[in-house]
């Protein structure tokens, strides 16, 4: 046995074979990690963490978002955490610092919000604070008089120390003041501490910290992209409609480019940010399809726009009914005229007249009798629709698919609807985006994927800057409030919903069966609950007649025929909930806390026919309550949980509905009664109480 205080053989070896540069080996001889997988402060579970960081997490310019970690070490020493953004750069901002979100669990966050687009990295610093550990002991130890001058002597020098990290101009001679203090043995010792805890150097070293023990995780990448990826309203139109003249027993006058540019001031009245357009190309007539999906089609019908190409051409072609490229070009320039962006549908399938069919067979699959398989979704067939079939050549189809992108591009679309992009491989899509984002990051696609969960995550996790969602398909107080926590929580840092009330494809039973009250309640719910939502034309006519009871297609569908409106006569009768949706649209522009997703939170209501719910955003606080039952007045006692709208248990604040513009003071309990027809929902924006002496915000 080695004499006391010597090393024993075994730490002799250690020591020997570290200078050896060679891993040692423990009493068992197996050998030790010399690259430990953990940090001196140990800092672990970085969210968020899209796919272990393997892929970026997503915001847009100035969106806050939480970023949190696990951070502890071992005995009783205080620790301290914080976040550092780098920008596309590599330049590190000043750091923010992170709190332990509940105390014991060991659970550090901040809230970061990058400032500019582009491609960031996001990392987690951890480090012992030998300051507020010798607080905390000075705050025992002072009082019960315990090594009162050695604790006060510990305090000067760990302060000298800090002071000089400190800034001049930040505060660097208030905790030199506190050193001297400290050391001031003519003064009581609670005096002392009392002047090391005085706010101003308390607050010097909060912003220019101590730090020992640095530790960080690994950096973990962040896309951030223009605001309209996270925010917007979408209105789909199909031009063809749009100034159409149909007749009974003469052949229908297509409605044009320039006649749909008319419609254009009225959508951007409404308040909407982009226009949806279908597929604009040539329609092919072999197979097409008739009024209602019938499968005969009359000499005069026009078609379905998802069957591209024809002898006009193809993905790259306008159909002829509609006009030229460049009366599309003046489309896209009156829209932007009128500060909206055009959205294109781009549906990567072909009808069988389509260019390709002859020029790349190869794209198509094949069946045994040699003929091209058409699209299926049973019960559902396409027989006008050849998909696409991709593992015989997919470096020509991304080839391809990337030159008519930019071919688009080139005529002012940044925004892509993809039409139905769960039938084609995940790995087709990811090359694309990179290769369009890659020199283009402002453009954005949209996936049209009503698809199973793990299909729709993943496509937002390769590139898809938003979705379509379930939404139409939740209708229930628990339904919403379940799926919508989802997708502000677990999926919002790499998915972003797009809310859309109605498609030309989906006529829901709750629009059929509720009528007008189900289409003001539905669109108030999409444009505060989601930062994106969007309607389908007819919508704000409330057009709810399915082709058949059970069905979600509708009569008469504008899939397969012209549906021109008359939007003058609807608005005159007061048939249009246009003054709603334009409401909605200027209230969502108005508070920034709509214009966000994952501040969301929901209260309780006791009454399962009502729902509410809260977003916040810096000083903006919203709270909505909507009545669900479209057929019933609903009342109920609305529990606001204070704290998430940074009140107090005890407080009462006045609070603005914005849909009829009536205050009232709300405070922890508030009854609530809704009547369908007269109110869909309260959209209530909280104005706190000025200061005494101070004035109300304006």
């Amino acid at each position: 046995m080695p004499a006391a205080g010597q090393p024993s053989t075994e730490q002799l070896k250690r020591t020997d074979s570290r200078k050896r540069g060679k891993p040692y080996q423990s009493p068992a001889g197996e050998p030790v990690n010399p690259n430990p997988s953990i940090g001196r402060i140990p800092v672990l579970d970085v969210h968020p963490a899209v796919e272990c960081g393997r892929r970026p997490a997503k915001a847009v310019a100035g969106e806050s978002f939480q970023i949190t970690a696990t951070v502890f070490r071992e005995g009783h020493d205080a620790v301290a955490a914080n976040v550092v953004l780098r920008d596309p750069g590599g330049r590190p901002g000043r750091f923010t610092p992170m709190r332990e979100l509940a105390p014991g669990t060991d659970r550090w966050g901040a809230e970061v919000a990058p400032a500019a687009e582009g491609r960031w990295t996001y990392a987690v610093e951890a480090w012992s604070d030998p300051v507020t550990t010798w607080r905390r002991h000075a705050a025992i130890k002072i009082p019960a008089r315990q090594d009162t001058e050695l604790v006060l002597a510990e305090g000067a020098a760990l302060y000298e120390r800090a002071a000089a990290g400190v800034p001049k101009a930040k505060g660097r001679e208030a905790v030199l003041a506190a050193v001297d203090a400290l050391r001031d043995t003519s003064r009581p010792p609670g005096k002392r501490l009392a002047a090391a805890l005085a706010p101003a150097a308390v607050a010097a070293l909060a912003a220019h910290p101590l730090r020992e023990l640095v530790t960080s995780s690994a950096p973990m990448p962040l896309l951030v992209e223009r605001e309209r990826a996270l925010f917007g309203s979408w209105y789909e139109l199909f031009p063809r409609s749009e100034g159409a003249v149909v007749t009974k027993g003469a052949p229908p006058v297509s409605g044009t480019f320039r006649t749909a540019a008319e419609r254009l001031p009225a959508v951007a009245a409404m308040g909407f940010d982009v226009v949806y357009l279908p597929p604009v190309h040539p329609i092919g007539s072999t197979y097409r399809k008739g009024p209602n999906n019938s499968l005969k089609a009359g000499r005069w019908d026009v078609g379905v726009p998802w069957a591209i190409g024809s002898a006009d051409g193809g993905h790259d072609a306008v159909h002829p009914d509609l006009g030229t490229l460049d009366d599309f070009d003046a489309f896209v320039a009156a829209a932007r005229d009128l500060r909206m962006e055009v959205a294109l549908d781009f549906a990567l399938q072909c009808s069988p007249d389509h260019p390709w069919v002859d020029k790349h067979p190869e794209w198509f699959h094949h069946r045994v009798d040699g003929t091209i398989a058409y699209a299926e979704n049973p019960p559902k067939k396409y027989q006008d629709i050849y998909p696409i079939a991709f593992d015989q050549d997919m470096p020509g189809l991304i080839e391809e698919t990337v030159r008519l992108l930019r071919f688009w591009m080139g005529h002012g679309v940044r925004i892509f609807r993809v039409d139905n992009p769960h039938t084609k491989p995940v790995v087709f899509w990811e090359q694309v985006i990179a290769e369009i984002n890659g020199t283009d990051p402002d453009v954005i696609f949209l996936a049209e994927a009503f698809t199973r969960p793990a299909l729709m995550r993943t496509l937002a996790k390769i590139g898809f800057q938003q979705s379509y969602t379930y939404f139409t398909w939740r209708n229930t107080r628990h339904e919403l409030t379940e799926y919508v926590t989802e997708l502000a929580g677990e999926s919002a840092p790499y998915m972003r919903p797009n809310f859309f009330v109605n498609t030309p494809d989906i006529l829901h039973g709750y629009l059929q069966e509720g009528g007008r009250p189900a289409f003001e309640v539905r669109a108030v719910l999409a444009a505060t609950l989601s930062p994106t939502w969007g309607v389908y034309a007819g919508y704000e006519l409330c057009e709810n007649t399915p082709a058949k009871a059970g069905s979600e297609e509708y009569l008469n569908s504008e899939k397969y025929q012209l549906r021109p409106r008359d939007w003058e006569s609807a608005e005159r009768e007061g048939r249009s909930i246009a003054p709603l949706i334009t409401s909605l649209n200027r209230i969502r522009r108005r508070n920034p806390a709509l214009r966000q997703l994952r501040s969301v939170h929901f209260h309780d209501t006791g009454n399962d026919a009502l729902i509410a719910y809260s977003k916040r955003a810096g000083s903006n606080t919203v709270v909505v309550v909507a009545n669900l039952d479209p057929h019933h007045t609903q009342e109920a006692t609305v529990s606001l949980d204070m704290p998430e709208l940074g009140l107090t248990w005890d407080e009462s604040v006045p609070v603005r509905d914005e849909l009829t513009g009536e205050t009232y003071h709300w405070g922890r309990a508030n009854y609530v009664r809704l009547e369908p027809g007269r109110a869909p929902a309260h959209i209530l924006v909280l104005r706190p109480s000025p200061p005494i002496g101070g004035s109300p915000t304006p």
